[in-house]
Parts: structure tokens; C-alpha cells; sequence
């Protein structure tokens, strides 16, 4: 019974690792991020979330060790810490992109998304 236990505590903590990307904010956060250091205003930006919807989703994700960030003046700059994710990103984008080949427009958007975490 001990084992199933421990078994559990792990299984916990991978399902809690995987869903840092079960959710389309933080795959656009990690998309800005994978290949540069952005301000908080620049992830804004890029990803076109609201500024309080993005705050939340990178302190989340600095807390959980996805994100590294720093303070410069009144800046805090964020960059990816685990490059795990994007690896997994990359291999699951190119992934869903072969399954989709009968939608050339998802799949070609899959692709450069592919591009971009490579």
C-alpha cells in the first residue's frame, strides 16, 4: 500500500509539471519566451493577453520553476528556466502538425510554431 502511495506522489507531481502547458495562455507565454528575455509589457504584447491575465500566469509559472525572472529598475524581465517545456512544445506542436494534414492552414501554423521553440 506504501508504494501505491508513493506511486501517487508522483504521478501527482508529473500531471502538476504537465499542465503548465494545458493551458493556451501559457503555451503563448512560452512561446514568446523560448527564444528571449521579454519584459512583462513585451509578453503583453505578444501574446495579446490583458496585462492582469498574464502577470497571474507568469508568477504561477515562476513559482512552479517554468520561468525565470529578474528586476532591472521597474522592469522585471522573464526567460525560460526549464528548457524542458519547450522541447516538449516543440515535439507535441510537430506532432499535432502531422496529424492535421488535411487541414494545410493548422498544420502550416504548427510548423512555424515548430520553428520558433527549435
Amino acid at each position: 500500500m506504501a508504494e501505491h502511495a508513493e506511486m501517487n506522489a508522483v504521478f501527482d507531481a508529473v500531471a502538476r509539471y504537465f499542465s503548465l502547458l494545458s493551458d493556451p495562455t501559457r503555451l503563448r507565454i512560452m512561446h514568446a519566451l523560448c527564444k528571449a528575455e521579454r519584459t512583462v509589457g513585451e509578453v503583453v504584447e505578444h501574446t495579446g493577453g490583458t496585462q492582469t491575465n498574464i502577470s497571474r500566469q507568469l508568477n504561477l509559472m515562476h513559482e512552479r520553476g517554468a520561468l525565470a525572472r529578474r528586476k532591472e529598475g521597474s522592469l522585471v524581465y522573464y526567460r525560460v528556466a526549464d528548457q524542458t517545456l519547450v522541447a516538449m512544445c516543440r515535439e507535441v506542436c510537430a506532432r499535432v502538425g502531422e496529424a492535421q494534414e488535411a487541414k494545410p492552414a493548422l498544420r502550416d501554423g504548427l510548423r512555424t510554431m515548430v520553428d520558433e521553440f527549435g
